[in-house]
């Protein structure tokens, strides 16, 4: 099916050639023509699958149909995160200037009064994080949510995690009973289909992808390393490859700052992406990673939620995901539009209880790779002599430098803080063992330093 066979105008199907974009994915081809025909929509479809222009070129085809109400908003997209509101907000009006409509984003994080000023302007469909919205609408004038026809909750899942609950039932308060809803989740947990329950009126219900496919254009492999060991991995990965752009997952914000760090220190340009970065700071970030400026980019999950870079390479989870799902949407930032991309997942021992769930979830095992000198199921190179719980290295490693180490270990242990050291009755602490009690002994001392401090103690 082309685009044309969709029902779209001339002007929409010329945009979405300017995208490069040939024919609609099956998420397009189901979805397009049920919101022309005026049904409710539920869609389970994850990133990646063409979700974006399944429900914004309907809309704007509806809507430039009839008449704008000159200031407030006939369409609404909600999304949880300040990145998926401006992906979802430039694909809308990449579509909307075309018919002469107009779109705009509001979110946290940043002045609210240059979005007050675009929205003083009017607007035809507004793009919006839920509490920024909030704010907008209690404290302003400029946001009337009285006349939306279209209301649209993208990525609904993630919103439902990140906990605006409150916040989507007070926005239902504020929008038309009168209206047309779409609610696309990677996930059909209980409280998505309550909410569904709540809001939809007999929606087409529609899924194309299960939240468990990994696109064939992604190739995924694992590497078993030591979690003191990850960095230098994952530093040798870069280098060795020349891996020009590549998109890290780590599990917190502290995690995030000392890798984009340590990167940096080896002459690797990085930076972190989370939410505790300002958003100017995210925006110009996530802008020179896109443009090349910036080759490692080191990201929480929260912050990486529905970013959109074209042609990305290579993903790595850093740190493994806890939660299965996560990993399927994280290597979904790769191999996208069937460009082939590479997913690499560096599993310390502690992790390999997240790798077994995530191979659960796909129902495939994921190839290990070794790499020589870091994976602990690698032989160990020869100038290393002996490298501490890698079993092939111990194996290797000389006896007598097994006992240094082990009496070293042993060392280390007993001289601990609070520690008492027993000395042999009629001995003086301190003493060497062939000397005896009250015996002078010849001072050695560095030259410098005081010839009291060299001065053996005991009786003049």
């Amino acid at each position: 099916m082309s685009f044309e066979e969709l029902g779209l105008r001339a002007e929409l199907i010329k945009a979405v050639k300017t995208k490069g974009y040939i024919e609609p994915t099956p998420i397009q081809i189901r979805v397009i023509p049920a919101i022309l025909n005026g049904q409710d929509i539920l869609a389970r479809a994850q990133t990646g699958t063409g979700k974006t222009d399944a429900f914004a070129l309907p809309i704007v085809e509806i809507l430039a149909r009839g008449k704008a109400h000159r200031r407030h908003p006939r369409a609404l997209v909600l999304t949880p995160t300040r990145e998926l509101a401006l992906q979802v907000g430039e694909s809308i009006k990449a579509y909307a200037r075309r018919v002469s409509l107009r779109c705009t984003v509001v979110y946290g994080g940043v002045n609210v009064n240059p979005q007050i000023d675009r929205l003083k302007r009017g607007v035809d469909i507004l793009v919006a994080t839920p509490g920024r919205l909030l704010d907008l609408a209690a404290f302003n004038r400029d946001v009337k949510l009285s006349k939306i026809e279209f209301l649209v909750f993208d990525e609904a899942d993630r919103m439902l995690d990140l906990g605006f609950s409150d916040e989507i039932s007070q926005i239902l308060e504020l929008v038309p009973q009168d209206r047309r809803t779409m609610l696309f989740s990677a996930t059909y947990t209980r409280q998505i289909r309550d909410l569904a329950d709540k809001m939809l009126k007999t929606p087409e219900q529609i899924e194309v992808t299960p939240n468990t496919t990994v696109a064939e254009s992604i190739v995924q492999k694992v590497h078993l390393v030591e979690k003191s060991n990850k960095r230098e991995l994952l530093i040798h990965l870069i280098t060795r490859s020349d891996w020009r752009q590549v998109l890290v997952f780590t599990r917190t914000k502290h995690g995030a700052n000392k890798l984009a760090e340590r990167l940096a220190q080896v002459k690797i340009s990085a930076a972190a992406l989370h939410g505790n970065k300002s958003q100017s700071f995210r925006t110009r970030t996530l802008q020179e990673f896109k443009n090349g400026e910036i080759r490692i980019l080191v990201a929480t999950d929260v912050a990486a939620r529905g970013l959109d870079i074209t042609g990305l390479p290579h993903v790595v989870n850093y740190d493994m995901p806890s939660v299965a799902e996560d990993y399927v949407h994280r290597i979904g930032r790769t191999g996208r539009a069937g460009i082939q991309g590479v997913a690499v997942s560096l599993v310390s021992k502690e992790e390999k209880v997240f790798l077994k769930s995530v191979e659960s979830l796909l129902e495939q095992k994921i190839p290990v790779e070794t790499v020589k000198g870091y994976t602990v199921d690698s032989a160990v190179p020869s100038f290393v002599l002996l490298r501490p719980d890698s079993p092939i290295s111990e194996q290797r490693a000389d006896k007598g430098l097994k006992e240094i180490v082990s009496k070293r270990n042993a060392s280390k242990k007993s001289s601990k803080p609070g520690l008492k050291i027993r000395s042999k009755p009629g001995s003086k602490i301190g003493a060497k063992p062939s000397q005896k009690p009250g015996q002078k002994t010849e001072s050695k001392f560095r030259p410098g330093k005081s010839s009291k401090q060299g001065r053996p103690r005991g009786k003049k």
